[in-house]
């Protein structure tokens, strides 16, 4: 096992991790950043990002990601490929594996490993991820507006997109599997009193259908077994997100979801010197603009906090 110091350490590489980065270099924090299973975070699997400032055409979602890694080089930080494997934040410096292989020893951590959307399991679903499937309703609903579209789960964030969807598209069918929705009564409220969604209790999807884009969907009611198929060209997957946080759950305080808590208004963790950033402490909003915002956040907080403990 070999052995590294580094003064601060971002872990993680989406919107907030970049950002992280981009700020921490211009600070000359010479921030050392590994980019995790997924290089890029979730934007890689999307296709267009429109709601991004500053791309007034769109912009494809791995293409944005490609700009910041190289806005942050630009600085000087020091972008890896590489897996955090476990973290001791117990004493100063923090350490990190990396690999199973490499240790890093840090004085301040960034972590913005993000989130990644929970899915059905179906090899249809994955095909036609980022052509008519989406996880993001607020995302990818404007390209859908006067369409047909469906969308599963039964929660408050389904509930919630499903009235986000309504305002854009001509339908909106709610699949949900059990005989009533995990959602609050408002929401619920909402969605039976909005005339274009029809709400499906006891269907279940089998099967997404369309070669290049989404078409239909295969549906079964799960009490009388009947199947049917609805023509559709938007199919939305609400059934809630999983942190990535598990490497962290003995070390950091973690909310009932697993999401890192962090001090209101700021990005600090429990584990002092350690800082989080984006989707991985973010239920609530789970954007790209509001993660590259609390990566800013994670380091002027990492920076000051190191300026305070004298660590130059």
């Amino acid at each position: 096992m070999t052995t590294e110091k580094v003064k601060l350490l971002i872990i993680g590489s989406g919107p907030a991790g970049y950002t992280a980065a981009i700020y921490a270099a211009r600070a000359d924090l010479k921030p050392v950043l590994y980019q995790g299973l997924q290089p890029g975070g979730q934007l890689t699997i999307t296709t267009e990002v429109e709601n991004y400032p500053g791309y007034p055409e769109g912009v494809q979602g791995p293409e944005m990601m490609m700009d910041f890694e190289k806005q942050a080089k630009r600085f000087g930080a020091d972008i890896r490929f590489g897996y955090a494997t476990s973290v001791d934040f117990s004493s100063h410096p923090k350490k990190v594996v990396v690999d199973e292989k490499h240790t890093i020893e840090a004085d301040a951590v960034i972590i913005a490993t993000g989130a990644s959307a929970k899915w059905l399991g179906l090899d249809s679903e994955k095909k036609l991820n980022g052509f008519g499937v989406s996880a993001c309703a607020v995302c990818d609903g404007f390209f859908f507006r006067g369409q047909d579209v469906a969308i599963v789960g039964a929660g408050d964030t389904a509930a919630e997109e499903a009235s986000y969807l309504a305002k854009l598209c001509n339908k909106v069918t709610m699949l949900v599997r059990k005989g009533e929705m995990r959602a609050s009564k408002a929401m619920i409220h909402r969605v039976e009193n909005t005339p274009n969604i029809e709400i499906l209790y006891h269907h279940e999807t089998l099967e997404i259908l369309g070669e290049q884009s989404v078409s239909g969907v295969r549906i079964r009611n799960n009490q009388s077994n009947e199947e049917r198929e609805i023509s559709i060209t938007g199919f939305f997957v609400a059934i809630g997100h999983e942190p990535n946080t598990q490497i962290f759950k003995h070390a950091l305080d973690l909310d009932t979801n697993g999401y890192i808590v962090t001090k209101q208004g700021s990005t600090y963790t429990t584990a002092e010197g350690v800082f989080a950033a984006g989707d991985v402490q973010d239920h609530i909003y789970r954007q790209a603009v509001t993660a590259a915002g609390s990566g800013c956040m994670a380091a002027l907080d990492a920076e000051r906090w190191l300026a305070a403990k004298g660590i130059h």
